[in-house]
């Protein structure tokens, strides 16, 4: 017996024809989180070598880093070191340097310090880097990207 193969498909409900009845759901759009944010550091961080590192990556902050530092004997016996053992869960990268330990943090600037507290407060409080700012002279506002860049870039 021989048996023919039709190209119709089988019947059955035709949703875009039936009165009624619904078109598919378009699937939801996918959103992104952005969890990285580079950052150019004022100063520069130098290591042993004498070398400068100003660029860097910092993560956002889950709740493990903010609870586990609590823990740290060093945090204990002074809270003002809370920052510098936080930063240092959250600094993926400055320049070269992979590994951004407590002793990395201590070794920057105070002026880099206040930078990456900053820049941390706003990734992880205000989801961005940018801060409104006003020129002195002529009043205009504008914003600017604290994470850094190029001269002239905001």
């Amino acid at each position: 017996m021989r048996r023919t193969s039709s190209l119709v498909p089988p019947p059955g409900p035709e949703l875009a024809e039936s009165p009624g009845v619904a078109p598919p759901a378009v699937a939801p759009r996918r959103e992104t989180l952005r969890t990285e944010f580079p950052f150019e550091l004022p100063r520069g961080y130098v290591d042993d070598a004498g070398t400068v590192h100003r660029d860097g990556v910092m993560r956002l902050a889950t709740a493990r880093d903010e609870l586990v530092p609590l823990r740290d004997d060093r945090v204990r016996e002074n809270p003002a070191y809370l920052t510098v053992v936080l930063l240092s869960r959250v600094i993926t990268r400055i320049g070269t340097v992979l590994d951004v330990h407590p002793g990395v943090v201590e070794d920057l600037f105070a002026s880099d310090l206040a930078f990456l507290q900053d820049m941390y407060r706003r990734i992880n409080s205000e989801g961005h880097t940018r801060a409104s700012v006003v020129c002195p002279e002529c009043q205009h506002r504008f914003a600017v990207d604290l994470a850094g860049g190029r001269l002239g870039e905001s």
